[in-house]
């Protein structure tokens, strides 16, 4: 399904300012840290944002004292050489493990296509498995950090003080992201992230040097999402359409393909009539104790029924004091086993706001939306609940009840509520979204190519 909607208005362009001059850097770092100001951001549950931005100003000032002595200073004396040649070639530019996972089917179907990502970014397991952009001369555009940041300081108020180090970490990923661009001439970048701080600088860089960008969803979206800014957007379904609608003018050329990471795991569903595995899915927005609480309660309630946590791969808590508390409980590592091979595993799910919900509908696994905490931020925070994709419980023991039930006699057909979040579900193209993804690939790298 294609939809091309009007591109948006130039006055919104987050190059407007220009290439040189204060304004442009200002309009340019605002559009990379958009997420980083807003409300949303600013109330995540301190345990969530701590490790992000500290509270303390002390510790902001650390963290950037130890970035500029790491990875600014530290980067120039690393030379980055890297086991593929980018020049000419499709970059993947991956930013997570996750994004990894998204993408690394066009790294098999497009022949000229390469992973990329930043010099010393963090990408899992697969760190060893991707080509790097040097980031060694990001240090020499930090001479417009003070009126960047007294220009902030006057249109973000007290919040640029607040995340002063973000602003600090965000300086010249665009300038060095453009010389990247320069040197090597890709055909394309393709992303699976429309909002970290990098990912947005080399998309602006992207837009500056016309090189061609492509977007391959990885995970449900939001409506506090970037407006979408690629020149081919590959969207899972309706519902993420939907949403980027509503977060503003979308430019280029969209396509609905389903879900490509989940092809080879659709013809596994889960056919248990019954519950006996059951999931628990954690982030770092849920509170510890909430989830010790939860896990108390449910292995006291359900002594023959098998419980798994599965934190985040970002989440570096450390949870090993459950493992004293409850020997029962089983542990999954996301760092090192893939979603659905974890979900795969199981008959239920119990999370709050993650897209691990979606993944285990489609395959078939009863899932629930629980809180764990009663912070504000998030409330459905995707939608699951308010569309019918999955049950709700606001209590422990409404969660023992809904346990309950599906211990008993778990539906067939609930896969069939995802409809609206995959659109290849119940059609020809079901289990071959890689496939459509990368044909409708192909022949958008044809036509940019001509």
């Amino acid at each position: 399904m294609s939809h091309s909607p009007p591109p948006p208005k130039s006055s919104g362009s987050p190059l407007s300012g220009g290439e040189g001059g204060r304004g442009g850097e200002v309009d340019r770092l605002c559009d990379i840290l958009q997420l980083r100001f807003t409300d949303l951001f600013a109330s995540l549950p301190p345990h969530t944002l701590e490790p992000i931005s500290p509270a303390s100003p002390w510790k902001r000032l650390l963290k950037v004292l130890g970035y500029a002595g790491l990875r600014l200073v530290g980067n120039m004396f690393q030379k980055v050489r890297n086991p593929e040649q980018l020049g000419g070639k499709v970059w993947l530019y991956v930013v997570s493990q996750n994004n990894y996972d998204s993408l690394h089917f066009l790294r098999e179907a497009l022949p000229d296509a390469v992973m990329v990502a930043g010099q010393n970014k963090q990408i899992g397991r697969y760190n060893g498995q991707v080509n790097r952009l040097s980031l060694r001369r990001k240090l020499l555009y930090y001479g417009q950090l003070p009126g960047v940041y007294q220009s902030l300081r006057r249109t973000e108020g007290q919040r640029a003080w607040r995340f002063f180090d973000l602003i600090f970490n965000a300086v010249g990923y665009y300038e060095v992201y453009r010389r990247a661009l320069r040197h090597y001439r890709p055909r394309a970048v393709v992303f699976a992230n429309d909002h970290n701080d990098d990912a947005r600088a080399l998309l602006l860089a992207c837009q500056a040097e016309g090189v061609p960008t492509a977007y391959v969803q990885h995970a449900s979206v939001s409506t506090n999402f970037p407006p979408l800014g690629f020149d081919l957007s590959l969207l899972e379904g309706q519902d993420a359409l939907d949403k980027y609608r509503q977060c503003g003018p979308i430019a280029g050329r969209v396509e609905l393909v389903g879900m490509p990471k989940a092809d080879a795991f659709l013809v596994r569903r889960n056919r248990a009539p019954a519950v006996r595995r059951v999931a628990v899915a954690c982030n770092t927005l849920d509170d510890t104790a909430a989830i010790t609480s939860a896990l108390d309660y449910l292995l006291a309630q359900f002594p023959d029924l098998t419980f798994t946590l599965r934190p985040h791969p970002g989440d570096t808590r450390d949870f090993s004091f459950l493992d004293t508390r409850h020997p029962a409980l089983q542990f999954s590592d996301a760092r090192q086993q893939n979603v659905f091979e974890f979900l795969s595993e199981h008959d239920a799910l119990i999370a709050a706001d993650t897209s691990t919900h979606l993944e285990a509908t489609l395959l078939n696994l009863a899932s629930v939306y629980f809180r764990f905490g009663t912070h504000g931020l998030t409330k459905d925070y995707y939608g699951y609940v308010a569309h019918g994709l999955i049950e709700r419980a606001n209590s422990l023991p409404a969660l023992g009840e809904w346990l309950r039930q599906v211990q008993l006699a778990k539906p067939a057909d609930l896969y069939q509520r995802a409809a609206y979040y995959n659109a290849t579900l119940g059609t020809p193209d079901e289990g071959y979204s890689q496939q459509r993804a990368a044909r409708v690939l192909q022949e958008w790298l044809a036509e940019v190519r001509a």
